[in-house]
């Protein structure tokens, strides 16, 4: 039983990572914009958030790290895709290269670093409660600061009159520009709010998932953010609940070999990529069903004076 609480604990770990970029990417793409870029963000930001917590031995100052160095990667792609009219698709290709490029540029000097000795949490008493404790209540802080952030942005794309009209610039930009809302401005603030949250998601691998500095260490993450938006029908409840079974699927290779499974390492390795391919395929097979949750103006250009 021990195993399968060590089990769910990973779970949640794991699919922590995967939840705050998704939901970053959430914001963007409720607002009509598609970033590719995703995966290049969040390993400039694990580097950037190693590096920081390297030189400060403070883990939340690696956190901002990483957050910044989404946030500026954001705002690149923001200005270009949404005041220079690029490709939205292109660029994030590019910036996805680019990040992956630059990372491991800039990190050749911290691949043998050594973070300081990594603090470890438990929520007073809970923990204690036997298997339900070390499954649930001894994780990281921003493991319940996801699910809090879930919740955070239900209200906000929901209830919140600043929330609606983000969702209706997706929707038509157009009429809300005719209404007198600044569009280009609106999408700006999303994509670099999302690209925050991607970097703090990158910064979340190198500093608490897998406290070390690797080139290419976010190994598709991104990616699989990316594919959780559309899992999901673009609802926040639903992201965090694909990023746990994605997380889950993650974690299971490990569990399986510690248990004695005899399953090729590889096929394992492969689980969380072929499980992703799998469920946007099975998505895909219904269009009518993604295009009504789907924003109406996602991926397409805002011209103002048009």
């Amino acid at each position: 039983m021990e195993s399968y609480a060590l089990l769910i604990a990973a779970t949640l770990n794991a699919g922590t990572v995967l939840a705050i970029a998704a939901l970053g990417l959430l914001i963007n793409e409720k607002a009509g914009v598609v970033n590719l870029g995703a995966e290049g963000m969040m390993l400039c930001a694990a580097i950037a958030g190693f590096a920081a917590v390297v030189h400060t031995g403070n883990d939340w100052l690696g956190f901002v790290a990483g957050m910044g160095a989404g946030a500026v990667l954001a705002t690149i792609f923001g200005v270009l895709v949404i005041w220079l009219n690029t490709n939205q698709y292109a660029t994030g290709l590019a910036l996805s290269l680019f990040g992956v490029g630059f990372s491991a540029f800039v990190g050749i000097g911290y691949v043998k670093e050594k973070l300081p000795d990594r603090p470890h949490f438990a929520v007073p008493y809970l923990a204690d409660i036997p298997l339900v404790g070390p499954a649930l209540f001894k994780q990281h802080p921003l493991v319940y600061g996801a699910m809090a952030l879930v919740l955070a942005l239900i209200w906000f794309l929901y209830k919140s009159r600043t929330g609606l009209v983000l969702r209706a610039v997706g929707e038509s930009p157009a009429s809300a520009h005719a209404l007198g809302y600044p569009v280009r401005r609106i999408r700006l603030a999303a994509v670099v709010a999302g690209g925050a949250l991607c970097g703090l998601a990158g910064a979340y691998i190198s500093v608490i998932y897998t406290p070390l500095w690797v080139e290419g260490m976010v190994a598709g993450k991104g990616w699989i953010a990316l594919a959780l938006t559309t899992f999901a029908t673009w609802r926040p409840a639903r992201v965090l609940l694909g990023a746990y079974l994605f997380g889950g699927v993650t974690m299971l290779q490990f569990h399986l070999q510690g248990v004695g499974v005899q399953v090729p390492s590889q096929l394992l390795t492969a689980l969380p990529y072929i499980a992703t391919i799998v469920v946007l395929a099975l998505i895909s097979r219904n269009p009518t069903w993604i295009r009504v949750n789907m924003p109406a103006s996602l991926g397409k250009p805002f011209y103002p004076g048009s």
